[in-house]
This record gives structure tokens, sequence and C-alpha cells, in this order.
């Protein structure tokens, strides 16, 4: 005998309900949500570029020691009582008899000239004024030169000759670049900070949101590992999301100021940058530090409100 359909309809189990999906305690498409994705890529942002900016000095300051390090220059001033053109010859062939003196070049009268130029202008006539005359040596590479000795030797040929071994301007470089790259380690710090903080108050505001939730989750015995987890993961998601926006935008920023720079190398101007800041290529090491900020971004969300949550939780206890 078959069963009635109508009770056979009562008591199948009803397979084709499905439990609805848990809805998060800090929805993304929130107004709270959005809001911190955008606070948190603008800072993750502005981080990046502190951080590229620091590694983009270094890479320059290491450049510009580098290329001063490999010369030095020998200035020679004219007088009435002395041929300076013998003197050159003199002083050029002591220069190429000191080891670790890769070559030598004396400058002509006309090139002494034109680096008056920049600070005397075009057209001025420098007949009358006793122009000092350089002497270019390029060193080479990993020597040591004893420049004391060379200065012996150049001031026993004229005593108007004086020897530069840029080395009190490398100093310099090296003090102002550092100084520099601490003065972008500390605007970074500040950042995260800041981010920090926005965190915080965005905790702090979910928390006010789901008030009755929490209490009644904690109420029934759910965990304080367990509601701390729910916001840790959430907040974590979002910070990952802001991170990589920020983050992306600012590699794009640095590509483009990379691409930028190779077009405009031809350029006076364009010379004028790649002298000061290079390629504008922080390479793989910035890029590193760009990424390992979206990284941290996204860990400082989570462990920020999953402490903040936490320590909530224990004054309702």
């Amino acid at each position: 005998m078959s069963a009635d359909p109508a009770t056979t309809s009562l008591t199948k189990p009803q397979l084709g309900i499905e439990r609805a999906p848990e809805a998060p305690l800090v929805p993304a498409s929130s107004i709270a949500g959005r809001t911190l994705i955008i606070v948190v890529a603008i800072m993750t942002f502005l981080a990046s570029l502190a951080a590229g900016g620091a590694v983009l000095i270094g890479q320059a300051s290491q450049e510009w020691r580098s290329t001063v390090s490999r010369e030095a220059t020998i200035q020679l001033k004219p007088a009435t009582n002395r041929d300076i053109e013998t003197d050159i010859v003199k002083i050029v062939q002591a220069a190429q008899a000191t080891s670790g003196v890769a070559d030598v070049r004396a400058m002509t009268k006309r090139e002494s000239e034109l680096l008056l130029e920049p600070w005397l202008g075009q057209g001025v006539n420098l007949d009358e004024v006793p122009v000092p005359r350089m002497i270019v040596l390029k060193l080479a590479a990993g020597a040591r030169v004893d420049f004391d000795q060379l200065r012996r030797r150049i001031a026993e040929i004229s005593p108007n000759a004086s020897l530069d071994d840029h080395r009190v301007w490398s100093e310099r470089l090296a003090d102002m670049a550092n100084a520099l790259v601490a003065i972008a380690i500390f605007l970074l710090a500040l950042i995260i900070t800041a981010m920090g903080l926005a965190i915080s108050f965005a905790t702090h505001g979910a928390m006010a949101g789901n008030r009755e939730i929490i209490e009644v989750l904690h109420f029934v015995g759910a965990s304080d590992q367990f509601i701390s987890k729910q916001f840790q993961r959430r907040f974590l998601w979002l910070g990952l999301r802001g991170g990589l926006i920020g983050a992306g935008m600012a590699s794009l920023m640095f590509l483009g100021a990379g691409l930028l720079s190779r077009r405009l190398a031809a350029t006076p101007s364009g010379e004028q940058l790649e002298a000061l800041f290079g390629s504008f290529s922080i390479g793989w090491l910035g890029y590193t530090a760009i990424a390992s900020i979206a990284v941290l971004s996204a860990a400082l969300s989570g462990q920020t409100s999953r402490v903040i949550v936490f320590r909530r939780l224990r004054r309702l206890a």
C-alpha cells in the first residue's frame, strides 16, 4: 500500500532549504569597510613613496660617491713669474707616474673658462682674468693612491698647484644622503602609526555598531578567541585590499617616473635629473620594500583589530 502523498511531503526532509551564509561583522561593502580600504590604500601609497624615495636617495648617493671617488682634480693658478704650460706638462707627468692613476687629462684654457660660465654668464671676456687650469685624474678601480706623496711632488713643481681628492665632498654627500634617508624612515614610521590609529578607530566603530551581536555571542558561550578572530579575519582582508591598491599605485608611479626619465634623458633637464637621482629606477630592493609594506598593512590591520576586540571582551567578562 502506497503512502499518502501529502504525508510523504510532510515527512520528507526539506533538502531544498540551504543554510544562509554567515554575514561578516564588518562587511566590506559597508561604509566603514570601504572607508577603511581607502584609508589603508592612501597610507600604504604614502608609505611606499617614502620607502621608494629612501631607496632612490640611497642608490643615487652611492652613484655620486662612486663617481666622485674615481676622480681627483689638480688646480693650477696662473702666476706672472711662471710658465703655466710648462708646469702643466710636469704635473701631468708626475700624476701619470703615480701608482693607481689610470688617466690624466689637462683641460685647455677654453675648457676652464667654460666652467665659469654658469656663474659669470656668457659673453664675458676672460682674457684679463687669471683663470685657473684644471687637470683631471681618473683613478683605477679599487686602487689606493698615495695622495700625500702626489701633493708633495706637485708642490715641488709649482707652489700655485693644489690637489683635491674629493674626500671632503664625498663625506658631505654621504652625510646629506643619510640625513634624507633618516627623514624618509621617520616619515614612514609616522605614516604606519597613523594607519594603526585609523584601524583602531575603525575597530571601535565596528564594535559599537555590532555591540548587541557581540554581547549575545559572548553571553551564549562564544569564546573571546572566536569573536576576536572574526574581526581579525575581516580587517586582515580589508587591510590586504587597501594595501594592494596603495602598493600598486606607488609601483605604477615609480614605473612611470622611470619611463619618463628615460624619454627625457636626451634633454638638458633630463640629464640634470639623471645626474641627481639616476634613472628613477628603485630596482628589486625598492619593489620588495613596497610589497613588504602592503603585507605589513594587512598584518597591522588584522592584529590591531584582534588586540582591541580581545581587550574589550575581557572587560565584558
